[in-house]
């Protein structure tokens, strides 16, 4: 086969893989899979149509392959620089791992195949890249929330820690402490209004600290 045949064959591959008809029943297949992965979890399922599941995991991964193996064909090396194709070929290596022994912990990663819906749907792929170049802002932001936490785990700790250890003993715990505040989980109950019942001012240590974080996370 000439160079000019093999690029016109391995350009109609590019496009017959790539054309709307077919990414769509790709995403379709995306979905199903999904779907009975789910039911994989279900011993009731398992008991009655075990078999049947694991055919349709059989071609499901078969059809998965195919398309990695038809864009390689199409476009060669090339399939590589685009992060999203190295995303594609990485979930789909995965997947062919053996079941038992070493790798029988990469079974439960199967259902990071649904995730492949990201590169599929332009408007989720957006949304993904717009995250990725959001990321410099984020991790200033994190610094900032890290800030917040160090200084009002320590001003905890002086305060509270020799009456309360177990919520403000050191550091470490007086970090975990303020987790839970941020996320109001039984902050109220569990730890303002017991510290206050010693530090009735203390309430203004509480709400100060969460009024920043909801800033900051804003």
């Amino acid at each position: 086969m000439t160079s000019v045949a093999e690029g016109s064959l391995r350009q109609r591959a590019a496009a017959w893989i790539e054309s709307p008809r077919i990414q769509n029943l790709i995403i379709a297949v995306i979905v199903f899979n999904a779907i009975t992965l789910g039911l994989e979890t279900s011993k009731t399922v398992q008991a009655h149509a075990g078999g049947l599941l694991l055919w349709l995991e059989r071609g499901v991964l078969t059809i998965f392959v195919a398309e990695i193996a038809i864009k390689l064909y199409a476009h060669g090396l090339r399939f590589f620089r685009s992060g999203w194709n190295v995303f594609d070929f990485t979930i789909v290596a995965i997947s062919l791992l053996p079941n038992s022994g070493a790798f029988a912990v990469f079974r439960t990663l199967r259902i990071l195949r649904a995730l492949r819906l990201l590169a599929k749907i332009p408007r989720l792929r957006h949304i993904i890249e717009s995250l990725l170049r959001a990321i410099p802002s984020i991790g200033w932001i994190l610094f900032l929330l890290f800030m917040v936490f160090y200084i009002y785990a320590v001003m905890g700790t002086q305060l509270f820690g020799e009456r309360y250890p177990d919520e403000f003993g050191h550091l470490g715990i007086a970090f975990y402490t303020l987790f839970q505040v941020m996320t109001l989980e039984s902050w109220s109950e569990e730890i303002a209004l017991k510290v206050m019942e010693e530090f009735p001012l203390a309430w203004l240590y509480f709400i100060t600290f969460i009024l920043i974080t909801a800033l900051t996370i804003l």
